[in-house]
């Protein structure tokens, strides 16, 4: 972006989140490419007035209205607007951004990333939740209202460099590859025994706790299968999931003449993060680089289904159609909190999703009111779930 007449205008939602901070980083080491509408943190008020310091946006949020005062009496006197509260955390989204990089994480990004879509913003896209709850809605706006959505999820992105879209009806599949978690050659009764600090440490990927255990289970690798079938509209038989410890090769693209394209780099979000943010031209990272003849050999196998339920699951919910996904992903984020918490333990996060799948009837969301009716209802019995598997 260097050299480009005007600077583009960002907005960050997630911004001191894992994916948030990655992205604030790239901005600074370009100050001059880039101009700040917006940044929209949570609860880490000392981080988020620091980026907007570096940065100085027109208008900073914090998620939690609790935290307005503190973080108005921060940046009093820099003349940077301050909100705080889901309103303005929307509003922040609307604002007239170029370019809007959706990386809150949960469903909790759902309102604001299609805000962004409904001004058709061009939208770096790591909330996968967003697709996940509301795909058919979320590209029905996209197509609508012009907007353009740009894979920021690793494995997505690599999919979205070597996928033909002018040919798509050449390609036979897509593969996601997945490194298997840290739990990848642990057995069932092992498992039972994790504990929160042991599955938010993921083997290569440094990520946000939520994130960290949704790979622990795979059921990240299963939301981004969804993700995947709505972005490329692919159907599900048609998505491979192919664990790959060491997360050098990030997807594949098989075609039908034979040909696998697969795009590699080291594991660090800022790649990913930069292609969406430079996009159409590729831009500069300080991201290390790959060298295959040090990495030496790259293996794979298949993943077990006995050990990560969460794949069969997950693939229920995308043939059941209508709500079973926004319920599903529900019931994960509502499990994974109480595991995080002490009050679940590792194997109950999988069983307490399928029992709120297999109890909570759905019927086709029409509206965003619905996906959130849907998603009300999922956490209610994920709680009650929890509560009796405590």
């Amino acid at each position: 972006m260097s050299g480009a007449t005007d600077p583009r205008s960002v907005t960050v939602l997630g911004c001191t989140g894992s994916v948030g901070r990655s992205t604030v980083d790239l901005l600074l080491r370009d100050p001059g490419a880039y101009r700040v509408e917006a940044l929209v943190g949570n609860r880490n008020i000392a981080l988020l007035v620091e980026q907007a310091k570096a940065l100085s946006p027109r208008f900073v949020v914090t998620a939690d209205a609790s935290q307005y005062q503190v973080l108005a009496d921060a940046l009093a006197g820099t003349g940077i607007e301050v909100g705080a509260g889901r309103p303005a955390v929307i509003e922040a989204a609307q604002r007239p951004a170029d370019w809007v990089m959706s990386a809150i994480v949960g469903a909790a990004g759902l309102e604001p990333t299609l805000a962004a879509a409904r001004r058709g913003a061009v939208i770096g896209l790591a909330n996968k939740e967003t697709l996940v709850c509301a795909g058919d809605l979320m590209m029905r706006d996209v197509a609508r209202h012009g907007a353009t959505l740009l894979p920021v999820d690793s494995e997505h992105s690599a999919i979205f460099q070597v996928f033909d879209f002018a040919q798509a009806d050449r390609v036979e599949k897509i593969i996601l590859t997945a490194s298997g978690g840290p739990f990848r050659t642990w057995g069932q009764e092992a498992m039972r025994t994790v504990t929160p600090a042991q599955a938010v440490a993921h083997p290569n990927w440094s990520m946000g706790a939520k994130i960290s255990v949704d790979s622990a289970t795979m059921m990240n690798k299963g939301l981004e299968l969804i993700e995947a079938h709505h972005l490329f509209a692919m159907p599900e038989p048609k998505i491979d999931i192919l664990v790959h410890p060491q997360s050098v090769i990030h997807s594949l693209v098989a075609y039908i003449d034979g040909s696998v394209l697969a795009q590699l780099g080291a594991p660090d979000m800022r790649t990913p993060i930069a292609y969406a943010l430079g996009w159409p031209q590729r831009i500069s990272t300080p991201c290390k680089r790959l060298d295959l003849a040090e990495v030496a050999q790259l293996t794979f196998e298949q993943p077990d289904p006995e050990r990560f339920p969460a794949l069969r699951l997950v693939r229920e919910a995308l043939r059941s159609g209508g709500a079973a996904p926004t319920v599903l992903n529900a019931a994960n984020e509502v499990a994974v909190a109480r595991f995080l918490g002490g009050d679940i333990g590792f194997l109950d996060i999988i069983s307490v999703v399928e029992q709120v799948l297999s109890q909570l009837e759905t019927s086709v969301p029409g509206s965003l009111e619905d996906v959130l009716e849907a998603d009300a209802q999922a956490r209610r019995m994920a709680a009650a779930a929890c509560d009796a598997a405590a």
